[in-house]
């Protein structure tokens, strides 16, 4: 298992990480009993997996009860570095939501309570919140730090400018900074390549990324021919959205070349890809079985040829947007090392 720096910080964590969103989840995610779960953990940790992620959503806050318990036998919390997540509605009320002062501190506490943990390792805010000022945001992870609840603080599902905001709302007040940002990225939806990526490489920021098999659809179980009797979007969970099936099709084909010419499945191989993007620290992964883990865990030692690189870049490439295509188009020769989308 490979090693990386989580951002500018000193925290090290494996190129695989454990995703437990299913643990004690509905049909529509694929519910993992506590017992399965805790096998799933355990292959992880042979394998030299270092990071488990959560949040105070998942399963209702079941997910991080499952986790707690599991961290509390033997010595997996010495094993394990823990991060979850905090910002999305888990209530009715006016402040079941966001990322106030309020909500950031109750919500840490009933996380540390869940988990069972002296500290959360990495806590991250899961959205944006447009309606609390991030000197609020930024000030209460800071005191979480400070406090010893928490370790180090990251993002979530934040756009560029967001970002930014956050980093500089830090900067200014001298507190502590944004080590990391969790996204979705993937060869099915390389949005990320646009905004996200690049200012990870300018500011340091390690990036997690989830849903790296977009939610099953690059597993190679669909095709255009047949879709599976389970899974996620069979299951009518919306995440990730598809917007161009053919397409979709067009890339499990030549992951299913790739695989077929490397001795792979085409879910290693898709993962292979993205952690060979640059930026990328980890990738999260779940399974519905120990038998997904294993595939899925295998794919931390595949190095991927050159050619077969450039032929999953060009299947799966998108249109540049607005500004990038003008910025390709007049100045290319003036472009820096986080500029260039994709970045090479």
């Amino acid at each position: 298992m490979e090693y990386r720096s989580l951002g500018r910080s000193g925290l090290k964590v494996s190129t695989i990480t454990i995703g437990t969103m299913t643990f004690g989840g509905g049909s529509k995610i694929g519910g993992t009993s506590e017992a399965e779960a805790a096998r799933q953990v355990d292959l992880c940790i042979d394998s030299g997996v270092n990071l488990l992620d959560t949040a105070d959503i998942y399963s209702g806050g079941a997910s991080e009860e499952i986790v707690g318990r599991l961290l509390a036998e033997g010595d997996r919390r010495r094993k394990l570095l823990v991060s979850t997540k905090l910002g999305l509605r888990d209530g009715d009320g006016p402040n079941d939501i966001g990322t106030s002062r309020l909500r950031i501190v109750t919500q840490a506490e009933q996380s540390l309570r869940r988990l069972r943990i002296e500290a959360i390792d990495l806590y991250q805010v899961h959205a944006w919140d447009g309606q609390t000022p991030i000197d609020e945001t930024m000030e209460a992870l800071d005191r979480l730090v400070t406090s010893g609840k928490v370790r180090y603080v990251g993002s979530s599902n934040f756009s560029g400018w967001h970002l930014s905001k956050a980093l500089r709302t830090s900067e200014r007040a001298g507190g502590v900074p944004l080590i990391s940002q969790q996204i979705h990225y993937s060869l099915q939806a390389r949005d990320a390549e646009h905004e996200l990526v690049p200012i990870s490489l300018d500011a340091g920021l390690g990036m997690l990324i989830w849903s790296p098999l977009a939610g099953g659809l690059l597993s190679g179980k669909y095709s255009r021919d047949a879709r599976p009797a389970t899974g996620r979007h069979v299951g009518g969970f919306p995440e990730p959205p598809v917007r161009d099936w053919d397409k979709l099709y067009a890339i499990v084909d030549v992951l299913r070349t790739v695989a077929a010419e490397t001795g792979h499945e085409p879910s290693q191989i898709a993962l292979a890809w993205l952690l060979g993007r640059r930026g990328v620290t980890s990738v999260i992964i779940g399974g519905r079985t120990q038998a997904h883990f294993e595939q899925n865990l295998a794919a931390a030692d595949i190095r991927l040829e050159e050619t077969h690189i450039l032929a999953l870049d060009r299947v799966s490439a998108q249109p540049l947007p607005y500004p990038y295509w003008h910025q390709i188009n007049s100045v290319a020769e003036r472009l820096g090392p986080s500029d260039v989308v994709p970045p090479k």
